[in-house]
């Protein structure tokens, strides 16, 4: 099990239906019926081919009816509600649009793999409550957003653009994925091409990661 899952299994809770949406290899699915935290698991994906080696994982769990196959596009296909759904290793636009056009799930985990900003603002104009929204991982680094589908919450910009945990309670995983974008903006503004309003922007984006990196190291 990779760094990435065993974290996403970490922020798993009980729950009487689960669904693990793009489940690749079904670990995460693993882990929660291995724990007893779910009663009935769904692992979904839209290719039959991908999900087949999360059904082989959960063979004995299929056949028990403990675990429920689906081959579909994000929760198309799952005929109940789901107390938590798992969608990780996608893009944030992929999961809002997974999203879109229907209830916020109960409770849901997500780790995008990019666009995070979007998926903050999308999930607290629904009206989600979030109660973990932090960065883990010593390289790569993942962003993780969790919570609830209802309850209602406020954002700063500064929270939506970092995530609210990572400003209020920095970790080294946050650090080095501010040195690695900083690194990346540094990049740019070295290229002969970058001009006017494009350079303009970049500059500002990685003053404003050099402040929040100081005033971090400043507090450590």
């Amino acid at each position: 099990m990779t760094e990435r899952i065993r974290e996403i299994c970490e922020s798993l809770s009980y729950a009487e239906v689960f669904a693990d949406i793009g489940c690749d290899h079904g670990y995460c699915t693993e882990y929660m019926l291995k724990h007893d935290l779910c009663a009935r698991a769904y692992i979904s994906d839209i290719s039959a081919g991908s999900l087949s080696k999360a059904e082989k994982l959960l063979k004995k769990e299929i056949e028990k009816g403990r675990c429920i196959p689906v081959v579909a596009n994000g929760l198309e296909g799952i005929k109940e509600p789901c107390n938590l759904v798992l969608i990780a290793g996608m893009g944030g636009e992929e999961i809002i649009k997974i999203l879109t056009d229907r209830p916020l799930p109960e409770r849901f985990v997500l780790q995008p793999m990019q666009n995070s900003e979007k998926l903050r603002r999308f999930l607290i104009e629904r009206g989600a409550r979030i109660e973990r929204d932090d960065t883990f991982g010593s390289g790569p680094t993942y962003d993780r957003i969790v919570g609830y589908g209802e309850g209602g919450d406020g954002y700063s910009e500064f929270e939506y653009r970092y995530g609210r945990d990572n400003l209020r309670s920095p970790s080294k995983a946050f650090l080095l994925k501010l040195e690695h974008d900083m690194k990346n903006y540094r990049t740019a503004l070295a290229a002969p091409t970058l001009n006017g309003a494009r350079r303009d922007g970049v500059r500002q984006k990685l003053y404003e990661l050099e402040m929040i990196r100081d005033a971090i190291e400043g507090d450590l």
